[in-house]
């Protein structure tokens, strides 16, 4: 009988002439058997997990003693394009992974949710004049449909969806948990910010900060400026900052929806970067944190590299420049935060502060705060004209318009334009100069685009003889090039350069180690290694108030604002100060107001303000409300959250969800996320399950959130998730026609003489991910419909090792199919639905090889090695199959281990077949075959090796070995060494399981 198939959606054809058995295992029984059992495992709740406390404490009784486990697959997002294959592969591995685990004696939770605010919703609902509340609840139950049809064992009474009010009065209180405090650097943690206001008032701490200039003492303070002083302490903080500003959307993008030539990804319309006041969180003050835990949790190096990475920890110095007296201004004012009356001082963090005598300009991101205070008056007498950006600026223009011309154009271009390594640089001097405090000599101070705002401190003291970046400036501009480090002879010999060449002559940038020069600096020490030199640099720049050792980090406070409607409402109002009020928690939820347009409103140009689409609802957003001193009129916060928001802590709804006392309950968070015996602060989820695209910022928003709740007191770890195992993709190949564009995968066929045509047309096959957009989607309602979701479930996790890509490949799924017919006709027998079972023995060779399998995949599933673990039970069952048809059936002693290994990977099968073989309850909980480590040992056996011909040593391997096996154990023994000394082996013959034979060139040596 044939049971081909080329493509899903096809059923395995039968032979011509077949008339299949009644109870032949196939697409339509399987899809009967599939249904009843997620309809009884539902109705029976077979996967409620009991908490210790609370309405969800049922049952724990039962799992009283039991090992606890928790396991989550990251927060999906509800796509109205439903599910490809692609996408549950990492829900079937938990599933696995789950079912296991209470087959062996755990209380298990696994929940799953919805990740269903957002940008992509939201732009649908806009495209289809659908509200995003039914658009995102029918998404959700089409993806709920298809996964039940999974067959997954989730706790259903924890589902949640970040939309859901009763979810986001959490999302909006812990928000108001992180608004309310600050960080306490002598504390090392987050403290609440009433602390910190009691520590003002006793004058224990200064209120020092950008709101209080003077230095003012606290009691000399109003309430406004008391109120404005605490708010720069605040981890939730108002601040304005570089965003990409696209006035055709109405709306602050993501540097994920901008393209690569600074246009959006939706519309194509010019994005422009510039100041904005937004909402942001202060995850920078707990950066080090975030690298040093990365200790503590079971993670994929890799991830923690790309999380070391991206917060970027530098170790350096920052310098202080001060701001030289220049012609029309006697000093420059002082910077924020400075001492007043004190000149004006530009700061620098540099990792190499021992080149600091070599710095012979200074530059600023074109955004810099103290652009404004250093642009002159006037032109200093003797400005070279290409120092005033002729290019751009209009003619005649001072210092103010040529700076003004250049931030206008620097302001059209994305980060990644400015960063790009090209042939020249731009830029626009000043009209100031700047004072290195090492060498006492003023040099220019300049604004240009290659430098970041969020890179330290958004300027650079520029080194041109020891950075290629800075000496392609320095030669456009005609600036200085000196030399810090002498370059050593290979390197000037590598550059056709003379012993002793002048950097003035060096065509690149010295960046290596190198002796120090002798530059005359009064007190700095001529260092002798690199190190020696970066401290003496720091030192030096300390004892005479120019500086100080520092340690910088890339990672910049989160911008957490979406001129959006469709996201969590911030619980922030304000009142007639316009300073921030926080909603007391009798207010929250803040739910959204119902809308028909909610689109952002596009704007006239670059200079424009944004109108979030909330401003439109009037009387939602200027609420009259009683906070404490009587009812008044607020304005309230007219942004949302962004979609992060409500995936920072879902794990912890999941423990609680129907609480609607506190955000998750504190027995129930410590008996899920804290091993038994743990030290203080450790733990987490026991294991979470995602794609390596979220291995930065979801995690790190997420470990963030969690950090600042540990140091509040209301979780008890100090990470969330304790093992993080990312899952690979599956593949699939689109195929591209003339024109460049996808056309559909299912529709191409293999062409006469080589290569692939849609519609007689040849098209070019490109691998990659499955997705909607490359037309190379695989739905899988299709290999329900052909197979059977038992059948799907056990293909994906044989194609390869869970956390490795692997290709779609539709003409092997027949194969895990012929498995589970294999199965079913071993134990059912297909013309009567009776089981084909015996109470008789089973006879060495049998039971040797269910103990080693036992073995096997209790090893392999443990390691999560799935895909070995079914290559065993595969390999079991064409034995146990094979003793079926010996006999009148397989022992029971077989079959029943057999069916028991294979329920984790295909439940619905194993139930039916456990339930036949008389069996009332389900498998769920069933013990998971144990194995006798000496039956589950390998057989050994002796061969004898000759050396040309002549028995001189045994050794022993296992029965099963294979050539290379018995090679390695034959070369490894001392004998072998004895007997071939001074000879030379010609050929090794081995006969497996009987003999090994070494053929030498010339007589053994005797020994």
């Amino acid at each position: 009988m044939s049971e081909n198939t080329s493509r899903p959606g096809s059923r395995p054809a039968q032979g011509a002439g077949d008339e299949p058995p009644p109870f032949r295992y196939g697409a339509r029984m399987a899809g009967e058997i599939e249904a009843r059992w997620q309809s009884r495992w539902e109705a029976d709740g077979t996967f409620h997990a009991p908490n210790p406390a609370g309405s969800l404490a049922g049952g724990f009784d039962r799992m009283a003693g039991c090992p606890k486990f928790m396991i989550m697959d990251m927060f999906p997002y509800p796509s109205g394009a439903g599910l490809h294959v692609g996408h549950p592969l990492g829900y079937i591995a938990t599933d696995v992974y789950a079912r296991y685990l209470r087959m062996t004696g755990h209380n298990v939770l696994h929940p799953f949710g919805y990740d269903a605010f957002g940008l992509p919703a939201e732009q649908y609902a806009i495209d289809t004049g659908q509200h995003p509340a039914v658009t995102t609840e029918r998404n959700i139950a089409a993806m709920r449909r298809q996964l039940r049809q999974l067959g997954l064992g989730h706790d259903q009474r924890r589902e949640l969806a970040t939309t859901d009010p009763g979810y986001y009065r959490w999302t909006q209180w812990i928000f108001l948990q992180i608004f309310n405090s600050w960080y306490d650097d002598r504390a090392g943690r987050a403290r609440p910010v009433a602390v910190l206001v009691a520590e003002f008032a006793s004058g224990e701490r200064e209120p020092v900060g950008e709101a209080n200039p003077d230095g003012l003492p606290w009691d000399e303070l109003s309430p406004a400026q008391r109120r404005q002083v605490v708010d720069g302490y605040r981890l939730a903080y108002i601040g304005t900052e570089l965003v990409n500003w696209c006035p055709g959307l109405g709306t602050v993008l993501a540097n994920e929806e901008v393209t690569a030539d600074g246009r959006s990804d939706i519309g194509n319309y010019p994005v422009y970067r510039r100041p904005m006041r937004q909402w942001m969180l202060r995850i920078s003050a707990y950066a080090q944190r975030l690298i040093d835990d990365l200790d503590r949790v079971d993670w994929p190096e890799s991830i923690k590299i790309m999380q070391r990475n991206w917060i970027g920890a530098s170790d350096g110095a920052v310098v202080d420049f001060p701001v030289a007296p220049h012609e029309g201004r006697a000093q420059a004012p002082g910077a924020p935060g400075q001492e007043p009356g004190a000149a004006a001082r530009v700061s620098v963090f540099t990792t190499r502060p021992d080149t600091l005598p070599g710095a012979t300009y200074l530059v600023l991101a074109p955004e810099h705060p103290m652009v404004d205070q250093l642009v002159a008056d006037r032109w200093p007498e003797g400005t070279p004209p290409a120092w005033r950006y002729p290019q751009g600026a209009p003619a005649g223009a001072g210092p103010a318009g040529a700076v003004g011309a250049y931030r206008a154009v620097a302001a059209r271009l994305s980060d990644r334009q400015r960063t790009q390594e090209e042939p020249g640089k731009t830029g626009v001097f000043t009209g100031s100069y700047v004072i290195n405090p090492m060498t006492g000599e003023r040099v220019p101070a300049f604004v240009a685009d290659y430098v970041l705002l969020g890179y330290g401190t958004g300027a650079i003291m520029a080194v041109p003889a020891h950075d290629d970046r800075d000496l392609v400036f320095a030669r456009a501009f005609g600036l200085p090039v000196r030399a810090v480090l002498a370059p050593p002879a290979g390197w000037l010999a590598s550059h056709s350069l003379p012993p002793g060449a002048p950097a003035t002559r060096w065509p690149a940038a010295f960046t290596g180690e190198g002796g120090y020069l002798d530059l005359g600096v009064p007190g700095l020490p001529r260092a002798a290694t690199l190190r020696a030199g970066t401290e003496a640099a720091a030192g030096w720049l300390a004892s005479r108030g120019f500086g100080r050792a520092a340690r910088s980090y890339r990672l910049r406070d989160w911008l957490f604002s979406r001129q959006r409607y469709w996201g969590e409402p911030f619980p922030i109002v304000y009142d007639s100060t316009g300073l921030p009020v926080a909603l007391p928690d009798s207010e929250l939820p803040v739910t959204l107001p119902e809308m028909s347009d909610f689109r952002p409103r596009p704007q006239a140009d670059e200079t424009s303000e944004p109108e979030p689409p909330l401003a439109r609802a009037v009387d939602w957003a200027n609420p009259v409300l009683d906070l404490g001193e009587g009812r008044r009129r607020y304005r309230r916060e007219l942004n949302t959250m962004p979609q992060w928001a409500g995936s920072c802590w879902y794990y912890l709804r999941y423990l609680d969800p129907a609480n609607t006392a506190r955000f998750t309950g504190e027995e129930d968070e410590r008996y899920w996320l804290v091993p038994p015996g743990a030290a203080p602060g450790d733990g987490g989820v026991d294991l979470y399950v995602g794609g390596v695209e979220h291995a930065v910022l979801h995690l790190l928003y997420a470990r963030f959130w969690h950090k600042v709740l540990y140091d509040l007191g209301h979780v008890s770890t100090r990470e969330p998730f304790q093992r993080l195992v990312n899952q690979g993709y599956i593949k699939a190949d689109a195929y591209l026609d003339a024109r460049g564009m996808y056309v559909p995968a299912g529709d191409v066929s293999a062409a006469p003489g080589g290569g692939f045509s849609y519609r007689g047309a040849p098209v070019t096959a490109r691998a990659g991910k499955m997705g909607k957009s490359k037309k190379n989607a695989i739905s899988p309602d299709d290999v329900y419909t052909a197979y059977g979701a038992d059948t799907l479930r056990l293909y994906e996790m044989a194609m390869g090792p869970l956390d490795t890509d692997r290709p779609w490949r539709t003409d092997d799924i027949v194969g895990v199919h012929r498995f589970l017919q294999r199965l079913w006709r071993t134990v059912i027998d297909e013309q009567t639905g009776a089981p084909r079972v015996t109470d008789g023995p089973l006879d060495e060779t049998a039971i040797r090889r269910l103990h080693a399998t036992i073995k096997a995949v209790r090893r392999d599933i443990g390691a999560i090695r799935f895909n070995t673990a079914i290559a065993r039970l595969m390999e079991l069952g064409t034995h146990a199959a094979k003793v079926a048809a010996a006999g009148p059936g397989v022992p029971r002693a077989l079959a029943e281990p057999l069916v028991l290994m294979t329920a984790p990977f295909a439940p619905h099968i194993a139930e039916e077949l456990w339930a036949a073989l008389g069996h009332p309850r389900t498998l769920a909980y069933e013990p998971f075959p144990e194995f006798d480590a000496a039956l589950a040992a390998e057989q050994q056996v002796t061969l004898p090796v000759q050396i040309d011909g002549k028995t001189r040593f045994r050794v022993q391997v296992p029965a099963a070995a294979q050539r290379d096996e018995i090679a390695a154990a034959v070369t490894a023994h001392p004998e072998y060494a004895r007997w071939t000394q001074g000879a030379v082996v010609a050929r090794l013959v081995i006969v497996p399981g009987r003999i090994a034979n070494v053929v030498t060139g010339a007589p053994a040596a005797r020994p």
